[in-house]
C-alpha cells in the first residue's frame, strides 16, 4: 500500500492494542530520532494473553489509522494476524527490515512469555526471518505513570540501533529473537543484562461471578469475559443454568533459581535482554529420561 524510502523500515506492533500508551511512546521516540521508517499494524483493540493465536477461518479487517510520522494500520486480529500481515508485501509493500511489539503494560518473563501476545507479535516475523524485538514494561500501580513509556523506548535505543546495523551489516544472528523487559523504576534502571527465560509465574485461579455481561476487551475470549461481582455459590454439580467464572491472579510464584533468570533480573532494576527461539527444546535430563523409558514403553523404539 505504501512506498518507502532508503531509510530503515521498523515496524511495530503489540498487544494492548493500536491506541495504547505504550506503543504510541514508543513510535513518538522512533519518529523522534528521524532515523526510520516507522510503520505501525497492530489490532484494533485489546488482545493481551492471545499468546499465538491466528485468525483462519473468516477475513479480517483493516482500517487506516493517523499516527504522526508514521504509517499505521488497525488491524482486527491477534497480535500474530498484525506482525504476519505487516511483514507480506500487502500493507507495507514488503518486510520491514525490524519488527518491535510493545511496548507492554507488564511484564513478560518466564513462563508468562507462552501466554503474551507481545512475545508473539515478535515470534511470528522471526520464524518468518524476520529480525525482531519484543518490549514489556513492569508496570506497577501506583508507581508507574504513561511517561515511563518513553523512557523505556529512549533506553531501548542503543539495542534498536546496534540491531539494524548488524542486519546492515550483515551479521545479526537469525537464530533468536529478542524479549526485552524494563525495570518499573526504569529512569534509575541499573543497566542492561542479558538474561535466560525464567520459571516463574503468577498463580491464577477461578471464581464464580453472578453476571454473564460481556466486559471484555478480547473480542476472541468476549464470551468468557465477564462482570467481576461476587455472585452466590451455585453447586456445579445441580447448576439449573449456565453459570459464569472468571480468573483471578492468586499468588506470585517463589522460586530459588539462579539468578541469571529474567524475571530475577528485572525485578533487581535491570533492563534485561533475553534471546528466545521458536523451539522449546527439553532440558537434556528430561531427554534422557524419556530415551529411556520409551524403549520399556514400546520395545522397538529407538
Amino acid at each position: 500500500m505504501e512506498g518507502m524510502g532508503s531509510r530503515p523500515r521498523v515496524m511495530v506492533t503489540n498487544d494492548d492494542g493500536i491506541d495504547a500508551p505504550g506503543l504510541r511512546a514508543l513510535v513518538r521516540v522512533l519518529v523522534s530520532t528521524d532515523l526510520y521508517t516507522v510503520l505501525v499494524s497492530a489490532p484494533h483493540s485489546e488482545m493481551s494473553a492471545a499468546s499465538h493465536s491466528i485468525t483462519w477461518r473468516h477475513p479480517i479487517g483493516v482500517i487506516k489509522v493517523e499516527i504522526e510520522g508514521a504509517t499505521a494500520y488497525a488491524v482486527r486480529g491477534t497480535p500474530a494476524d498484525c506482525a504476519s500481515l505487516g511483514i507480506s508485501d500487502l500493507l507495507f509493500n514488503g518486510p520491514p527490515d525490524l519488527v518491535i511489539s510493545g511496548i507492554n503494560m507488564g511484564s513478560n518473563c518466564g513462563y508468562h512469555i507462552v501466554y503474551s501476545g507481545t512475545v508473539a507479535g515478535a515470534r511470528e516475523p522471526f520464524l518468518h526471518g524476520v529480525p525482531s524485538l519484543s518490549i514489556s514494561y513492569d508496570w506497577a500501580g501506583g508507581k508507574s505513570s504513561v511517561d515511563d513509556y518513553k523512557v523505556g523506548a529512549e533506553a531501548c535505543l542503543p539495542i534498536i540501533n546496534a540491531v539494524l546495523n548488524d542486519i546492515r551489516n550483515g551479521t545479526y544472528p537469525r537464530g533468536a529473537f529478542l524479549n526485552i523487559d524494563l525495570p518499573t523504576d526504569i529512569l534509575h534502571h541499573k543497566g542492561y543484562k542479558v538474561t535466560k527465560q525464567g520459571k516463574h509465574m503468577t498463580k491464577i485461579g477461578w471464581k464464580q461471578v453472578s453476571s454473564s455481561t460481556q466486559g471484555g476487551k478480547n473480542p476472541l475470549t468476549k464470551n468468557m469475559q465477564v462482570d467481576s461481582v461476587p455472585g452466590e455459590e451455585i453447586s456445579v454439580s445441580s447448576m439449573p443454568q449456565e453459570v459464569f467464572f472468571t480468573r483471578e491472579i492468586r499468588s506470585q510464584q517463589v522460586s530459588t533459581e539462579e539468578n541469571d533468570a529474567d524475571y530475577v533480573a528485572v525485578r533487581e532494576g535491570y533492563i534485561t535482554v533475553t534471546p528466545i527461539a521458536a523451539l522449546s527444546n527439553a532440558e537434556i535430563d528430561m531427554r534422557s529420561y524419556y530415551k529411556e523409558w520409551i524403549r520399556h514403553v514400546v520395545p522397538s523404539a529407538l
